[in-house]
């Protein structure tokens, strides 16, 4: 698979907000890598990378990236090598003999769900839930069409059923000058698509998805309250998949999913959504982080957690 986060579009992405980026390669290693600014001082972040076909590679891109973040002053390099020749199991002890230590949070899902489309179509439909392909190959009997477009001024449909889902679940979504940028960057190169499902001509569900050479990624989705009994969402999710195979697409990544072993997990719902596609979980090693100037990273850990500490005490119910 080639990740998104990894791609030449979401390189063009990034400058487009101004930000200092850097990509470098070498036998069987590449890594984007962007400068970003967090308490410590300046991070070279390496989002899903870097990317390395063996232990060997993955190396040498490490070599690489401690070079880079000294020329720029980075202060740490963070990574998440989703494919870095490691054994999943043997990752997180592999990562820590290199002088890397786990980040405190997951930058970017640790868990996600892959459905394969190397295949007949037939095949994908039927490992869904009866529902979803019943009402895939039915719902146009109630007046629902779906169509795509890559203008960027489309973003508005979206926008709007984000606020709306934001209010009715009191969720915080990537600000409408982030999703509107994203669309003038990615849109015009192709590099994303907006699906919209229509009841008699008028928008009642949206969905952004991000190609890469081989996968789809599903990234943002919404739709109308006041049509939410027609669950248009489901169908146009089995569009998006139906048209990135058409296009030539192995697969689709339905994003981030939580444990199975966690049901109180804020993902929970969407990961039992999600599930009904059918697909594979995927696990990744997480995010993690190497100190190139080890002073201000240890003084930078020792404030992050005095930090939660009085965050937690703050919290704390008083008798």
């Amino acid at each position: 698979m080639e990740y998104f986060l990894q791609t030449k579009a979401w390189e063009d992405f990034q400058k487009s907000l101004g930000r200092h980026v850097h990509r470098q390669s070498g036998p069987g290693w590449s890594f984007l890598a962007i400068e970003e600014k967090n308490p410590a001082g300046k991070v070279l972040y390496a989002p899903y990378g870097p990317v390395a076909e063996s232990v060997e590679a993955f190396d040498a891109a490490l070599v690489a990236l401690r070079a880079l973040a000294k020329s720029c002053g980075a202060v740490f390099i963070r990574i998440e090598p989703v494919t870095a020749g490691l054994d999943p199991e043997g990752a997180p002890e592999a990562l820590r003999s290199r002088g890397l230590q786990p980040a405190p949070v997951n930058q970017q899902p640790e868990l996600s769900w892959i459905v394969d489309l190397d295949r007949d179509f037939k095949e994908v439909l039927a490992e869904m839930k009866p529902v979803n392909r019943n009402l895939y190959r039915n719902i146009h009997k109630k007046g629902v069409t779906f169509r795509t477009t890559q203008d960027p001024e489309d973003i508005r449909v979206l926008l709007n059923f984000l606020h709306m889902t934001a209010r009715r679940n009191g969720f915080k979504p990537q600000s409408d000058e982030y999703l509107t940028q994203v669309a003038q960057s990615l849109m015009p190169a192709g590099a994303a698509t907006l699906f919209i499902a229509d009841l008699h001509g008028g928008p009642v569900a949206a969905a952004l998805a991000y190609d890469s050479a081989d996968t789809r990624t599903y990234a943002h989705a919404a739709m109308d309250d006041t049509h939410r009994k027609l669950s248009a969402g489901i169908p146009l999710l089995v569009t998006l998949m139906a048209d990135a195979q058409e296009k030539g697409l192995k697969h689709v990544d339905l994003w981030g999913v939580a444990p199975a072993d966690q049901p109180d997990h804020k993902w929970a719902g969407f990961t039992a959504f999600k599930k009904s596609f059918g697909g594979r979980e995927i696990a990744y090693p997480g995010t993690w982080d190497l100190p190139v100037n080890r002073p201000r990273y240890a003084a930078y850990q020792v404030a992050r957690k005095l930090r939660d500490g009085i965050k937690a005490l703050i919290k704390r119910p008083t008798r």
